[in-house]
């Protein structure tokens, strides 16, 4: 029988990561051809390309010839940055560079993933104009690396997104995700940190945006530069876990605020907020509630299971 493929092309880095899998599903049931890339865990539902080597990723873009690449692999940790540098630099900046250019020669959009840690967190909410000033290494690998991508392609997009979780294979693939080992299990106390504003984010709604972002400048040329796109929920990691422990009808009295600025690893903005208004005006953007975004995330990795039962039965 003759199946129906496609004609649009999308190919998506870091497929096996917690973006990559939401990106590479929200174009893939949407009517595009999508094709993801991955390196250690990449078989065998997608194809394993080292972003390190040059010609195995001018190999994959010439023979897949994508209208549109959405680069999400990079090295996230802002700790593991800190402690192996020139990797993290090499994967975050060189990569990054290399992929744009490859794009850029066979007339590919690229969407580069970029953060809020490229701001310093003292003068929020922050345009796509504000002038970026990271305060760790993470940070600056991540603003080299726009800086790469659009000197390598004057037509790319970078999209600048804050802390992710969504469903995740493992809890601590994300940032939001970890703590819920420390909300269930209530018989120790738990020091959480309560300085830090963030904006929890799903990376569904981000899929979307990457998706809208790519549809809209099929239609027009002129959609390019920089983009803001984040959950409007301000949270510090303790508001977060009380909120997980609310959703799930948990104790959350053995959570412990602690409002002084973090001693230990890399450092971190106190309020990195995006202004996303620049992509509300072009009619793109979508945001999932974050209690209903936790529970569906969550759900799998609850340990008292009768509550399981009750809720989903």
């Amino acid at each position: 029988e003759d199946v129906h493929v496609p004609s649009r092309r999308v190919l998506i880095t870091g497929a096996t990561g917690l973006l990559g899998r939401a990106v590479f599903k929200e174009f893939n049931e949407n009517n595009w051809n999508a094709v993801g890339c991955g390196y250690r865990r990449a078989q065998p539902r997608f194809e394993q390309v080292n972003l390190l080597d040059s010609i195995a990723v001018h190999d994959i873009i010439h023979d897949f010839q994508p209208h549109v690449v959405v680069h999400c692999a990079a090295e996230r940790r802002p700790d593991v940055v800190e402690s192996q540098p020139d990797t993290a630099s090499q994967l975050n900046v060189s990569a990054s560079g290399n992929l744009a250019k490859e794009a850029a020669g066979v007339g590919a959009f690229l969407i580069y993933i970029s953060t809020d840690y490229v701001f310093d967190g003292t003068s929020p909410p922050y345009k796509e104009t504000d002038v970026p000033n990271p305060l760790n290494l993470y940070g600056k690998t991540k603003l080299e690396g726009e800086k790469a991508v659009l000197e390598n392609n004057e037509d790319a997009a970078v999209l600048r997104i804050p802390v992710l979780y969504g469903e995740v294979e493992r809890l601590e693939e994300s940032a939001v995700t970890v703590m819920f080992d420390k909300v269930q299990f209530s018989n120790k106390s738990a020091n959480m940190d309560h300085w830090q504003q963030r904006f929890p984010t799903n990376v569904k709604d981000v899929a979307a945006v990457c998706r809208q972002l790519a549809e809209k400048r099929m239609l027009d040329p002129s959609v390019k530069g920089t983009f803001h796109w984040s959950g409007n929920e301000q949270m510090t990691k303790y508001e977060m876990a009380c909120a997980i422990a609310d959703a799930f009808n948990l104790p959350s009295s053995h959570l412990r605020p602690i409002t002084d600025c973090p001693v230990v690893g890399a450092l971190r903005p106190r309020n990195a907020q995006l202004d996303c208004s620049k992509l509300e005006m072009l009619g793109i953007g979508q945001r999932t509630p974050f209690r209903a975004g936790i529970k569906e995330s969550l759900w799998p990795f609850l340990v008292d299971k009768r509550w399981r039962q009750t809720v989903f039965h």
